[in-house]
């Protein structure tokens, strides 16, 4: 194992654990939103105005939707820049060994798991759709849905590789030098995953203890398959093809992406969406730990080696 022992070599003081995702958040929304900004001013120099409770929902600005997308995920990709710069400096420590601890990335893990939470999606979309089919409108607009899926494709998986490096990777790893927990390093960063949502306006829709446990649970599987995989190659994989599916296929009035996507979802059950992914999860995990013969012991086992 070397995802987590990686973390126990090298300057890895705790107080940068906490600095350095501030640092990388605040470069995201201040160098990474002068785009936004910029748009949101013109906008609202033509009359236009943004939605006060969906701030992701820039069409009362006046702006092509795949723009508003791509707007809204341009910080991420700063973001990720600006982690990626700052992190030697902090750890001594490269990008590919926050992602597994080693010099090489498993890009066969990402894509086939990215593959298999896609083909697990719209499964679970079909059969949603066969059952309430009279919930979905369908919104197909040629125009806007082919230039959709470039957007999609090619802007969203910079703000799922930040924010998976971010909580699976980096911050687990400082769990696990700290407390040498695999359980650990696994759970607390879901839940300040969970957290980093709090603002979401689905948040703000269907209710924080109906939402919260949503955010939680996806970051919690996400960080059990990388701790079994030793490293995050896997759920930087799943959360790229989970955003790009929502993007491209369904959204909602609350949906915190506001997408001209394949379908719009008018009545949406946060109990049922839970449950949903709950199964998708176990489904996920069940899969991978097949393909790539998964030890579930290891997540009772400590994270051993020196600390430097």
């Amino acid at each position: 194992m070397k995802f987590l022992e990686r973390a126990l070599k090298g300057p890895n003081e705790w107080w940068k654990y906490l600095l350095l995702p501030i640092i990388a958040f605040l470069i995201a929304n201040t160098l990474g939103a002068i785009p936004l900004g910029i748009a949101a001013i013109f906008g609202a120099a033509t009359g236009g105005t943004l939605n006060p409770d969906n701030p992701g929902d820039l069409t009362g600005l006046g702006l092509d939707p795949n723009l508003s997308l791509f707007l809204l995920m341009f910080p991420f990709l700063v973001g990720l820049i600006g982690f990626i710069l700052i992190l030697k400096p902090f750890h001594k420590r490269n990008v590919k060994e926050v992602i597994n601890g080693t010099q090489r990335i498993r890009w066969n893990r990402f894509f086939y798991s990215a593959a298999i939470w896609a083909m697990i999606s719209g499964l679970m979309l079909v059969v949603d759709y066969s059952m309430n089919g009279q919930y979905y409108e369908l919104n197909l607009n040629w125009s806007l849905f082919l230039p959709l899926i470039l957007v999609s494709l090619l802007i969203i998986p910079f703000q799922t590789t930040f924010e998976e490096l971010i909580f699976r990777g980096y911050l687990a790893q400082g769990v696990a030098r700290w407390t040498r927990s695999r359980w650990l390093a696994a759970l607390l960063p879901a839940v300040a995953f969970g957290l980093l949502h709090i603002m979401n306006p689905e948040v703000k829709e269907y209710g924080f203890w109906i939402t919260m446990p949503q955010y939680i649970i996806f970051g919690l599987v996400f960080g059990l398959m990388s701790v079994l995989d030793d490293g995050i190659e896997t759920a930087m994989g799943a959360h790229a093809a989970n955003n790009i599916f929502i993007s491209i296929f369904v959204t909602a009035k609350a949906s915190v992406l506001q997408t001209p996507a394949l379908f719009i979802n008018n009545h949406v059950d946060p109990v049922k969406d839970l449950i949903i992914m709950v199964l998708a999860a176990v489904i996920m995990i069940g899969i991978l730990a097949k393909k790539y013969n998964w030890n579930f012991a290891i997540l009772n086992q400590r994270v051993e080696g020196e600390k430097e």
